[in-house]
């Protein structure tokens, strides 16, 4: 069977509250066999903590979402670096900056994006970025922050503009398809994606949202993010085995505690 991993999705959120384990049975019986479900408001960690914990093929990281922000209490990097101790715990995030909805807190966003930076820096783990209708600020502060010292990165759901996927590739970081990537009409974004280094390229759902055709309009499940891949195949004229391979190679690179920890199983 071919093998992929759903390296962003939330599997904490109400949506999946009364069907959790049969949705990782069905990832799994996919060929989605490892996931990354992502904490996006510090105070339900230990929630997310458990669903990694409860469920092997579960992985899972932890930050404050940029539209949190303002909601939230300011974290650490301290507090990020605690958290990230548990065997578990594979990436700091997702942070980043929401200029779309949240553009009144940008300064406070800016400070938490510098925050997890920071923590990504001091862990060796990678950074789980957002980034909407921000590109400027976005690009300098990635950049602001990897001439101080370098660390790395995943642009989760990647559909920002074709400067911002270059900022984050020539600082060598990751793009990730969603299954945005799969609309048809998302033909721009298929062709920034393209352009980008295949061995920079990781696949997710960001579930339970954006379901990929022919899911698209029902809430999104881990499984899915097979329809995603098999779209980035065509988008790199790869056979499906091929690139599958490939994310999965660019997965444990970028995500190296994950295979650390399944080794050490």
């Amino acid at each position: 069977m071919i093998r992929i991993t759903d390296s962003h999705c939330h599997l904490d959120f109400p949506d999946f509250e009364t069907e959790l384990s049969e949705v990782v049975e069905r990832a799994v019986a996919a060929g989605v066999h490892r996931m990354v479900t992502i904490c996006t408001k510090l105070h339900q960690e230990p929630t997310v903590r458990a669903i990694a914990e409860a469920h092997d093929p579960v992985y899972y990281a932890a930050g404050v979402h940029p539209m949190s922000v303002a909601k939230e209490l300011m974290t650490s990097v301290d507090e990020l670096i605690a958290l990230s101790q548990h065997p578990k715990f594979v990436g700091i995030g997702e942070t980043g900056l929401d200029y779309h909805y949240t553009a009144e807190s940008a300064e406070a966003q800016k400070q938490s994006l510098r925050i997890h930076i920071q923590a990504a820096q001091e862990t060796g783990l990678p950074l789980i970025i957002h980034a909407r209708d921000a590109d400027e600020d976005m690009a300098n502060i990635l950049r602001e922050g990897h001439t101080n010292k370098p660390y790395s990165c995943v642009m989760h759901c990647f559909s920002s503009s074709a400067d911002l996927g270059k900022a984050a590739l020539d600082l060598g970081f990751y793009l990730s398809m969603s299954g945005i990537a799969a609309f048809s009409k998302s033909g721009e974004l298929r062709d920034i994606f393209a352009q980008a280094p295949v061995d920079r390229i990781l696949v997710e759902t960001d579930s339970p949202y954006l379901a990929p055709p022919p899911h698209r309009g029902k809430r999104n499940e881990p499984a899915y993010s097979m329809h995603t891949a098999k779209v980035g195949a065509e988008v790199f004229g790869m056979e499906f085995a091929d690139f599958a391979a490939q994310t999965e190679a660019n997965f444990e690179r970028l995500f190296s505690k994950v295979t650390r920890q399944q080794a050490a199983a």
